[in-house]
C-alpha cells in the first residue's frame, strides 16, 4: 500500500511539474491581442503583426512606425521573444525616426514555439525576409545577448542589407562561452520534457554556440558596416570580455564604438534603453 501511495505522489508531482512548465507565463511571450491593447492604452494605434514562412521555418514579428523611415530590427536573447523589446516600439524617441520591428526568433514566441534551430546561419536566413520587405533607406540591427551573434551573422551573410549593428551584452567570443556541467544532462530525453519549452530551446541552441562562434571567427573581417557594442562591466551572464573581442575582430568596420557601462548588468538592454536608442540613431544619421 505504501508503494502504491508513493507512485501516486510521484505521478501527482510529475503532472504538477509538467503543468507548471507549460503555463503561459513560462513561455516568455505575449499574445498579439494583449500587445495591441498595451499600445492602445498608451495612445499608440497602428501596431502591426505579421507572419511568414521561409525554408519551413514559421516566423512572427511585431512592427510599429512609418515604413518609409529607416528600419530597426530588434533581436532578443535566450529565452525571450518580441515581447522583451516592446518598450522600444513604444518609445517615440525611436519610432519618430524609424520603422521598428521586434521579432520572435525561431523556437520562441510564435515562431515555431518549442522547435529549436541550432544554426546561427539558418536563424539569420530566417530573419532576412524582414530586411528585404522593410529596408528602405537603412537597416540597423540590434541584438541582445544571444541576439548579438545572430545579427553579427546577418552582417556577414547579407552585407548588402545591413547598414549597422548595435550589439548589447552579446555572446560573440567562443573562448568566453561558459561550459556548465548540467547543460548536457538537461538535454537528455528523460529530463528535457520536464523543462519549460522556452528554456529547453535556450539550452539546445546555447550548447552548440561555441562551435558556431568558432566557425564565424575568420568572417569578422567581412563586417564593414558601423558597429556599436554596449557591455556592462558587471554582467554575470555574458563575460565583459566579449566587448574586447569585438574591438579586436572588427578590423574592417566603417566605425567601431565600444561602450562599457560601469557596474552594468546583463539587463542593460532595458535599464539603458535611452542610451541604446541614442546609439541606434547615431548610426541611422551617419
Amino acid at each position: 500500500m505504501k508503494i502504491k501511495k508513493r507512485y501516486i505522489v510521484l505521478a501527482v508531482l510529475a503532472i504538477g511539474l509538467f503543468t507548471t512548465c507549460h503555463m503561459e507565463f513560462m513561455k516568455f511571450r505575449q499574445s498579439d491581442a494583449k500587445t495591441k491593447t498595451a499600445f492602445a492604452e498608451k495612445g499608440l494605434p497602428g501596431v502591426g503583426f505579421q507572419d511568414y514562412e521561409t525554408a519551413g521555418q514559421p516566423m512572427h514579428f511585431t512592427v510599429y512606425g512609418n515604413d518609409t523611415l529607416p528600419l530597426v530590427v530588434l533581436v532578443h536573447g535566450a529565452p525571450g521573444s518580441s515581447s522583451a523589446c516592446l518598450d522600444y516600439l513604444m518609445d517615440t524617441a525611436l519610432t519618430n525616426h524609424a520603422c521598428v520591428v521586434a521579432l520572435d526568433r525561431p523556437g520562441y514566441g510564435y515562431s515555431g514555439f518549442g522547435k529549436t534551430e541550432r544554426s546561427l546561419a539558418k536563424q539569420a536566413a530566417a530573419i532576412k525576409p524582414i530586411l528585404e520587405k522593410y529596408r528602405r533607406k537603412k537597416a540597423v540591427l540590434v541584438g541582445h545577448s544571444f541576439g548579438g551573434p545572430v545579427i553579427a551573422r546577418m552582417a556577414m551573410d547579407f552585407p548588402e542589407l545591413v547598414d549597422g549593428l548595435v550589439i548589447v551584452a552579446g555572446s560573440i567570443d567562443p573562448a568566453l562561452e561558459p561550459h556548465y556541467w548540467w547543460q548536457h544532462p538537461l538535454d537528455w530525453r528523460a529530463i528535457r520534457w520536464m523543462m519549460p519549452p522556452a528554456f529547453r530551446v535556450a539550452n539546445q541552441e546555447i550548447l552548440p554556440l561555441p562551435e558556431e562562434l568558432t566557425d564565424m571567427l575568420p568572417r569578422w573581417k567581412e563586417i564593414t558596416c558601423p558597429v556599436t557594442v554596449v557591455q556592462g562591466t558587471k554582467d554575470n551572464l555574458v563575460a565583459p570580455g566579449n566587448a574586447d573581442f569585438a574591438e579586436r575582430m572588427l578590423t574592417n568596420s566603417e566605425k567601431v564604438e565600444i561602450i562599457r557601462m560601469e557596474g552594468g548588468s546583463h539587463f542593460i538592454f532595458w535599464s539603458e534603453r535611452g542610451l541604446i536608442i541614442q546609439e541606434i540613431l547615431k548610426i541611422i544619421n551617419r
